[in-house]
């Protein structure tokens, strides 16, 4: 048995700061969002009590679709499509135009008593609207700050095999295999060769799902060695014999195996 505990270096975590955010368009492409303050997220989930004969005998909780705020101090050109603003002609706006529905991502910054920069989560958001909130231009003077700009957002869950339908994942980068961040920030963020893009959500928990990440080295010999920093996916059942357990092997016969690693073309 272990006693409990409390306030043990290092495991004094907590979460704050937003950064790295990026819009993505109706075509799935991302366009850096510079200027984000604050992402708020609302939880809308519902509690009713249920009572028989004056007792409680259970809660029923209804839960709810994403619903947050987005606040910024300046944002891209091409968001105004979002928020209902027509660019007709080059520096010819009309405003209160049909909004178009966007993605979204952020990341959040975790630390610790003793490290300030632990890990980070990433947050994606799907299927979003954006109203936006009031807009105040105050005179300018000696103590003149910055006009912030406000959005309420509203997100149509998608489907998801095996899950109920979400318009929010969020990514941990202390818990995943750091191969398989590289993978998604890769997508999310783009590379020299490729641009940023959003991957369909379902999309994307499939290609987690199968995801694996397999070592084969060729001693030269007419051997090679299989590794996995997965637990599970390679078992030695004795000495001699190995087992392989993921959807990425195939076993042909006793003596062949086929790898492959989770399709990025599925995305």
């Amino acid at each position: 048995m272990t006693k409990l505990v409390w306030d043990q270096v290092g495991e004094r975590i907590y979460e704050g700061g937003v950064s790295q955010g990026v819009l993505y368009g109706s075509d799935g492409k991302g366009i850096p969002c510079n200027g984000l303050v604050s992402v708020e997220e609302i939880n809308n989930d519902d509690l009713e009590p249920l009572y028989f004969d004056g007792l409680k005998y259970a809660d029923v909780v209804t839960i709810g679709d994403f619903q947050g705020k987005i606040k910024a101090i300046t944002y891209p050109d091409e968001f105004l499509a979002y928020e209902g603003v027509d660019d007709w002609e080059p520096g010819f706006f009309l405003t209160d135009q049909p909004k178009l529905r966007f993605g979204l991502s952020y990341r959040t910054e975790i630390s610790n008593d003793q490290t300030p920069q632990l890990g980070y989560k990433i947050h994606l958001l799907y299927n979003l609207i954006a109203v936006p909130s009031n807009k105040v231009y105050n005179t300018l003077s000696l103590n003149s700050e910055p006009t912030d700009f406000e959005w309420d957002i509203s997100a149509i869950p998608a489907q998801v095999d095996r899950f109920r339908p979400t318009a929010h994942i969020v990514i941990d980068s202390r818990k995943i295999d750091p191969f398989l961040l590289l993978d998604i920030e890769n997508f999310i963020y783009g590379t020299t060769e490729d641009d940023a893009f959003l991957p369909d959500l379902d999309a994307l928990v499939r290609f987690v799902q199968k995801w694996g990440r397999f070592i084969v080295t060729d001693n030269g010999n007419g051997t090679w060695t299989a590794t996995s920093p997965l637990p599970g996916v390679i078992t030695m059942l004795d000495e001699t014999t190995f087992q392989i357990d993921h959807e990425n092997a195939v076993v042909i016969d006793p003596d062949t195996y086929e790898l492959s690693s989770s399709d990025e073309e599925e995305i």
